[in-house]
C-alpha cells in the first residue's frame, strides 16, 4: 500500500508548514475499518448486531465515519512527519486546507509551532545600570510598625464612634423601592478602602447598635454590569467596634518577633531586610535591561504561534470571559511578546553554556526550603510535586544561573536612587 506523503510548504519563524497527501488507498482502508467498527456496534432494522452490510453502514452514517476516517489519517500523518521531519513541535499541528473527495487522495496542511533556532552572536559587553532604592529611616519605622500590627489584638470599643483604623463588624441590606433585600454582614478595618466611601462616611457617624439608611454609588468594576455607577440606598447596621492594641516597640517586643536581643538589634535586621529586597528589584531591573539588549542586538523575535500561546494561558489563568478575550488579546500581546524573547533567550543561553538546573541543584534548593520551614526535605518535594510546582522551581533555579552568567558579562554600575 502507497504510503502517506509528506513534503515541506513553507517555514516562518516559529511555524512549519507541511503539505500532506494521502493516497487512495489509504483513504479506502481507513474508510472501511470506520465502517466496520460502526457495523459491529450499531443496530439496525432487519439486520442482525453484527452483520450489517458495509455498504449500508457507509450510507446511514456517512458523517461519522468521514470525520473518524479525518481523525485517523490526520492522526498517521502526524506521526509519519514527526519521524520523517525530526520535529520537536511546541503544541498540536493545525490542520488547513483539507480536501477530501470521493475516489481521490486526501490532502490537507499541517502548520506546525516549533521553537525557532537562535543565533545569538552578542550576549555580553552591555553597560547596565543598577539602581537601588535608598532605604530611609522611615521606611524602616514603618515596617516595625506593620510587625506590631500584625501581633496586636483586637479590643472592644464603647460607647463611642468608630474612627480610621477601628475594625467594625457591619451589616448592610439594599433597599429596593423601599423595600428590603438580602442582608450581608461584614468585617471592614475603616481608612483601607475595604468597603465604599460612602458607607465608612455613615459608619463614622454611628455607634454599636444603630441603624441608619445612606445612598451609595456602586463602582464602576461592580460585578453586575447592568449596576456599574448607578446609585442605590443602603441600610448599614452597625453591631461592633474594636480598637488595635499596638504593642510597645521596645526590647521585649523584640524578643517576641524573633532571636533579636534588643529593638535596636531588630531594628537593623529589618534595614538589611530592606536593603536586600532593594538590590533584589534592582537586579531584577539589570534582568529586564540585558534581555531587551540582547534581543536588540540579536534581533530576536517573538514568533506568533508561542505568543498565542502565552496569551491562552494566561487568559485560562485570569479567567476571560468569552466577550473580552479580543480586548485582552490586544492589551496583553505587547507583555506575552516579551515573555516569549525572554525565554527564548533563557532558554538558548541555558543550553549552550550547560546553565539548566540539575536535579542537585534542585534538592538543594529544596533543603534551603525545608531548613527555613522548619520541616524535611521530603515533606517539601511531595507537596511541590503535588502542587505541580516542581517545574516552577527548576526553570527558578535555571533562571538564576542564566542571568548570573549574563551579568558577569557585561558592566555594571550600581546607582541610588
Amino acid at each position: 500500500m502507497a504510503g502517506i506523503v509528506v513534503t515541506k510548504s513553507g517555514e516562518e519563524p516559529g511555524v512549519k508548514t507541511l503539505k500532506v497527501e494521502v493516497p487512495v488507498e489509504r483513504v479506502a482502508s481507513a474508510e472501511a475499518k470506520a465502517a466496520s467498527y460502526y457495523a459491529k456496534r450499531v443496530k439496525l432494522p432487519g439486520f442482525r448486531k453484527g452483520k450489517i452490510p458495509l455498504a449500508v453502514i457507509k450510507k446511514k452514517y456517512p458523517d461519522a465515519i468521514r470525520e473518524n476516517v479525518i481523525r485517523d489519517l490526520v492522526e498517521e500523518s502526524w506521526k509519519t512527519a514527526l519521524d520523517q521531519e525530526n520535529l520537536e513541535p511546541i503544541a498540536e499541528p493545525q490542520v488547513k486546507d483539507l480536501k477530501m473527495e470521493p475516489g481521490a487522495p486526501i490532502t490537507f496542511q499541517l502548520a506546525v509551532a516549533v521553537k525557532p533556532e537562535l543565533e545569538l552572536t552578542r550576549i555580553g559587553g552591555f553597560r547596565l545600570t543598577r539602581s537601588i532604592a535608598k532605604v530611609t529611616d522611615a521606611m524602616v519605622e514603618i515596617q516595625l510598625d506593620d510587625m506590631r500590627r500584625q501581633r496586636a489584638p483586637w479590643a472592644p470599643v464603647e460607647d463611642e464612634n468608630p474612627v480610621p483604623g477601628n475594625l467594625v463588624s457591619i451589616t448592610i441590606t439594599p433597599l429596593e423601592d423601599g423595600a428590603a433585600q438580602e442582608s450581608k454582614q461584614y468585617q471592614v478595618v475603616l481608612g483601607e478602602g475595604q468597603a465604599l466611601l460612602e458607607i465608612e462616611e455613615q459608619v463614622i457617624r454611628m455607634r454599636p447598635g444603630e441603624t441608619a439608611d445612606a445612598r451609595v454609588r456602586l463602582p464602576d468594576d461592580f460585578p453586575d454590569e447592568a449596576k456599574r455607577g448607578t446609585q442605590r440606598r443602603i441600610r448599614v447596621d452597625l453591631h461592633e467596634i474594636k480598637r488595635q492594641l499596638l504593642p510597645d516597640l521596645n526590647d521585649e517586643f523584640a524578643r517576641e518577633v524573633g532571636d533579636f536581643d534588643s529593638v535596636e538589634a531588630l531594628r537593623a535586621a529589618v534595614q538589611a531586610d530592606l536593603e536586600a529586597e532593594a538590590r533584589r528589584e534592582g537586579d531584577m531591573g539589570v534582568r529586564q535591561q540585558l534581555i531587551e539588549e540582547i534581543q536588540s542586538a540579536n534581533g530576536v523575535e517573538a514568533p506568533r504561534p508561542m505568543v498565542q500561546r502565552v496569551m491562552s494561558a494566561f487568559a485560562d489563568a485570569y479567567q476571560v470571559p468569552d466577550d473580552k478575550l479580543e480586548q485582552f488579546a490586544s492589551e496583553f500581546a505587547p507583555v506575552a511578546e516579551r515573555q516569549v524573547k525572554r525565554d527564548l533567550i533563557v532558554d538558548h543561553v541555558a543550553e549552550r553554556e550547560g546553565l539548566k538546573a540539575t536535579e542537585e541543584d534542585i534538592d538543594e534548593r529544596i533543603a534551603e526550603i525545608a531548613k527555613q520551614n522548619k520541616t524535611d526535605p521530603a515533606k517539601v518535594y511531595a507537596s511541590l510535586q503535588k502542587s505541580k510546582r516542581l517545574n516552577e522551581l527548576e526553570r527558578s533555579i535555571t533562571d538564576e544561573k542564566v542571568f548570573k552568567y549574563l551579568m558577569e558579562q557585561s558592566t555594571i554600575t550600581d546607582k541610588t536612587t
